[in-house]
């Protein structure tokens, strides 16, 4: 549904205009969300893309869900959102390599690092996509700086999107909303089979 301009590139699949949108929130550190996140890639994109099926009439919005009770789980998101301000067109190549690499930044494995080293392993893991010249830009925008607590440059961008969440009641990721209702059958365990008979059956226009 609505979305921030500075935003727009969390649009992962679809034309902007596009009049029935899909929203799915997923944490870059939960394993259902990796699943849902290839199968956007695999299954939707191709179906929104320019020829496809569903090209100009259903786009995909990733909304970001922060997951508390995963302490890296705000440090994952900063960097997708730190990735999306310096470079737009990479924000979803690198959010997919983020979920192919989750495990790095799981519970247990990153347990003993300071935040400040994870942000320097996720500034490693986006030079591999994004352009040479925004990885020193991204490194800056996760650096804290100014008021003792006043976060980094993507916090209000986080915030965004926390408090979307919020007011949607959203407490778990995978969630997918279809133009603005969740979708509760929807699974992260879905095929090309299951994707279609819903698409078939809810874009009516």
């Amino acid at each position: 549904m609505s979305l921030t301009p500075n935003l727009r590139p969390q649009i992962v699949a679809g034309k902007s205009d596009a009049p029935h949108t899909l929203d799915i929130f997923l944490d870059y550190v939960c394993p259902y969300s990796a699943k849902m996140a290839l199968k956007i890639d695999k299954i939707l994109k191709p179906l929104m893309s320019s020829g496809g099926k569903y090209d100009g009439r259903v786009k995909v919005i990733f909304r970001l869900q922060v997951q508390p009770w995963h302490a890296s789980s705000t440090l994952t998101h900063e960097a997708g959102l730190a990735a999306l301000r310096v470079s737009p067109e990479n924000f979803w190549s690198f959010s997919l390599l983020l979920f192919q690499h989750q495990e790095e930044y799981f519970d247990i494995p990153s347990q003993d690092l300071s935040p400040r080293q994870i942000r320097e392993n996720l500034a490693k893991l986006a030079s591999e996509v994004l352009p040479p010249g925004a990885v020193s830009d991204f490194k800056d925008i996760l650096t804290l700086k100014g008021s003792p607590n006043g976060g980094t440059a993507v916090t209000d961008d986080l915030k965004y999107n926390i408090k979307y969440s919020r007011q949607n009641s959203i407490h778990v990721s995978p969630t997918a909303l279809w133009d603005g209702i969740v979708a509760n059958e929807v699974s992260s365990g879905w095929e090309e089979k299951e994707w279609t008979k819903f698409l078939e059956d809810k874009a009516v226009i």
